[in-house]
């Protein structure tokens, strides 16, 4: 039995340009052109001449990984409706969920990128308020980790699988990690984002979001969706819609997605542009598991294959 998961990757993915090979394949440009005057925001302009700063704002980065993902997902079937046939689950990492909602069939395109469009500006304005961030922890062991984060009151926002943590609280809590690191813990390293992401300094937002979520109708999954929240599988469009939402200010689970990637005997993994973050915890948490990473249209060829391959029953 095979069985291919979709994922999508969350902030921090982009590069300075990574849209620019992509706008040469037939209707990428006039999405990417509908969606930019949806949410009064020049996603091409974003993603073909931005500087890194530019786009590491939460408000433009957010839409922008959203549209990149929609799109080259959409290149690698010659009919959208043939995803849910082909791909056995879907998964985004942090905003990546948005992302793969929409592949899902849980919102139209548009919507989610409106949706995302909002969730931007209002994390933007939740950073705001206080000096917050998000570093990296290389090394350690989760069960000493988790602990240590808590005494020194950082989240441990991302649990990424394979050792891997992501702690996110004030920059005063961060400072004082850097001076006291978790026994195991070799370095710390500061991510450039712009706040504490996935914890409770970003309450106002889901505020925000949930106003913003209440006009939606959202419809189930057309495919098994694995929640960031606890990695279980959530079959109601309803429920997707109110992770979303919360899931602004809780952590992200990616181990325990992963987890359920075993438990549905996921045989293929394939990342949607800007690919390549989740396809390397996967090398490390999923050995057996083959995987690609779409960064340009040099990846089509291959991604194609392996869907062909992997494609579920």
């Amino acid at each position: 039995m095979r069985v291919l998961v979709l994922v999508a990757p969350g902030q921090g993915a982009q590069t300075p340009g990574f849209l620019t090979p992509w706008l040469d394949l037939p209707g990428v440009r006039g999405a990417l052109e509908a969606w930019s005057d949806a949410v009064e925001l020049d996603l091409i302009r974003y993603g073909t001449e931005g500087d890194a700063d530019e786009i590491r704002d939460t408000a433009v980065a957010q839409p922008l990984l959203v549209a990149a993902g929609l799109t080259s997902a959409y290149t690698l079937f010659d009919d959208p409706a043939e995803l849910p046939r082909k791909v056995g689950a879907v998964a985004g990492h942090s905003v990546g969920e948005l992302t793969v909602a929409a592949l899902a069939g849980v919102f139209p395109d548009e919507e989610a990128v409106r949706l995302v469009r909002v969730r931007g500006l209002a994390m933007a304005e939740a950073t705001a308020a206080t000096a917050t961030g998000m570093s990296a922890l290389l090394g350690g062991d989760p069960e000493v980790t988790i602990p240590h984060l808590e005494k020194l009151g950082l989240t441990p926002a991302n649990v990424n699988g394979s050792g891997q943590i992501v702690a996110a609280g004030t920059l005063a809590e961060l400072a004082a990690l850097e001076a006291d690191k978790p026994e195991g813990v070799r370095r710390v390293v500061a991510l450039k984002v712009a706040g504490a992401f996935h914890t409770h300094h970003m309450a106002p937002a889901v505020d925000t979001l949930a106003r913003a979520a209440a006009e939606l109708s959202p419809a189930d999954p057309a495919v098994t969706y694995v929640s960031n929240k606890d990695g279980q599988a959530v079959t109601a469009g309803s429920e997707v819609l109110a992770r979303l939402v919360g899931q602004v200010a809780n952590p992200v689970r990616w181990d325990l997605c992963m987890e359920t990637f075993k438990e549905l005997g996921v045989t293929a993994l394939l990342e949607v542009c800007p690919g390549g973050t989740l396809t390397g915890l996967a090398k490390r948490a999923l050995p057996g598991v083959k995987t690609l990473a779409l960064k340009t249209p040099d990846d089509l060829d291959a991604a194609r294959e392996l869907i062909a391959e992997h494609a579920s029953a």
